[in-house]
């Protein structure tokens, strides 16, 4: 493409102005022309793969279904067509599109300071820091912050690697944990790790839920000299299809990790702030891991954020050298001011508390669903509203996806397993609407 500076800012300022506009004020014509556009934009300037894999192209019609606004567990795109949430982000819209509560907060703090200067003590990120302390299990105390889930996995594998002066990890086969090089050689598939191997060594892959196997590496590690950092899992598997382990498997995690003297990290960037029905995911089976990591949900669905925290044991390895990881704009005003008015929201709104008795009742429904429908569903799996549906075949997992988008109701598939896809809405989200969105997968599923 030639270079064009003038063009440049002249296409620049026009859609700040279109974005300075309320969201219902502009006019149709511009409307059609952003709808048209995105595309163009996506084809040409992002990755023209992703056109391939979005409903919201394919299954459209003349306009691609182009985002627009929201609120709560409703999408509305550019040209008004409106959309029940039960994608949730992939776990990042726990408190619903635009709490208000949450957008107040950050409204407030951007009028005071949206960054800091690097060098005061900035107040939001230690206050969020001391409720988190309060918030998780055991003696988890020290924290660091981010902008990415896998950036606070990359922190916490840095953190482990300083703190034991060992190199490898265990994880877990289908495991999800981020895509930076790091957070990929935990990576449990290989479509992602294959094409860029090799990656980290010293790592290790057990199936899911089968503590005998770690102990098994870890016996085996210890017999030939291997240095094993840490053992690496999420509480439930999202990414995987909302995979649900043993009642003992995390309890003996943690007695095993002590047994061998490794670090036991808890990946939570999809399971944390209610979304399993607990405040975090290992609160289902009262583990203490020895670092916790944060993302998705933290920054309200409204600021990027993630972190990762550990003990004060553990965490004194950073003291000497506190710039051995930082970053610019991890923990930056905004984010914390988003990450404390969700709290409170989680809080006075009990989310984990319907986070449980949502799940439960998605979980019947979709029970009673397939009891109805023999041959569609394999298995309906998950905690809290972290809820998967696998399907007896691809083809009837992608026919079920595109026909719930067909009437209005949006969802994705889950990256490790092709078969499963996910219903994962807000934590608030009505149960009218959980009940409409079911009536229509279950229309969906008539016509298969």
């Amino acid at each position: 493409m030639e270079r064009n500076v003038a063009k440049a800012f002249e296409e620049a300022t026009e859609f700040v102005d279109i974005i300075k506009q309320p969201a219902g004020s502009v006019s149709e014509d511009i409307r059609k022309k952003i709808a048209m556009e995105t595309v163009d934009n996506f084809r040409d300037h992002i990755n023209k793969g992703f056109l391939e894999y979005r409903k919201s192209v394919t299954e459209s019609g003349e306009f691609a279904v182009t985002e627009w606004t929201g609120q709560g567990s409703i999408l509305c795109d550019v040209l008004g067509r409106e959309y029940i949430d039960i994608l949730g982000g992939f776990g990042l819209y726990s408190y619903g599109i635009r709490h208000p509560k949450i957008v107040e907060a950050v409204k407030a703090q951007l009028d005071r300071s949206p960054q800091y200067s690097q060098e005061m003590l900035d107040p939001l990120r230690a206050k969020l820091a001391k409720v988190i302390a309060m918030l998780t299990p055991g003696d988890i105390q020290y924290g660091f912050f981010a902008n990415s889930g896998t950036e606070a996995v990359e922190g916490a594998m840095k953190l482990a690697k300083f703190y034991t002066g060992k190199k490898g990890f265990i994880s877990m086969l289908k495991g999800f944990h981020g895509k930076t090089l790091g957070s990929l050689s935990l990576m449990g598939k290989d479509d992602y790790r294959k094409p860029l191997l090799p990656l980290l060594e010293g790592m290790r892959h057990v199936p899911f839920g089968d503590a005998d196997a770690v102990e098994q590496e870890l016996a085996r590690a210890q017999a030939v000299g291997d240095d094993i950092a840490g053992v690496v899992a999420e509480p439930v598997q999202g990414e995987a299809g909302a995979i649900v382990p043993p009642a003992d498997f995390w309890p003996r995690l943690r007695e095993i990790c002590d047994k061998y003297g490794v670090l036991l990290i808890a990946d939570e960037v999809q399971t944390g702030f209610g979304r399993t029905g607990e405040v975090f995911g290992v609160d289902n089976w009262d583990v203490a891991p020895d670092i916790m990591c944060f993302g998705k949900a933290l920054g309200g669905g409204v600021v990027p954020m993630s972190g990762f925290f550990s003990t004060p044991k553990i965490w004194k390895v950073m003291e000497p050298n506190p710039f051995m990881h930082t970053t610019t704009t991890g923990g930056n005003p905004i984010a914390c001011a988003a990450a404390l008015s969700a709290i409170s929201v989680m809080h006075e709104e009990d989310l984990p508390a319907q986070a449980k008795m949502k799940g439960e009742y998605v979980r019947k429904k979709l029970g009673e669903i397939s009891e109805r429908h023999p041959g569609i569903f394999s298995k309906i799996t998950g905690l809290g509203l972290l809820i998967g549906m696998e399907f007896v075949s691809d083809e009837i997992g992608y026919a079920v996806a595109s026909g719930l988008f067909a009437h209005g109701v949006l969802t994705a598939g889950t990256l490790t397993n092709a078969k499963c896809i996910r219903f994962e809405p807000a934590l608030n989200i009505p149960m009218e609407l959980l009940d409409e969105a079911l009536n229509r997968m279950e229309d969906v599923i008539k016509s298969l």
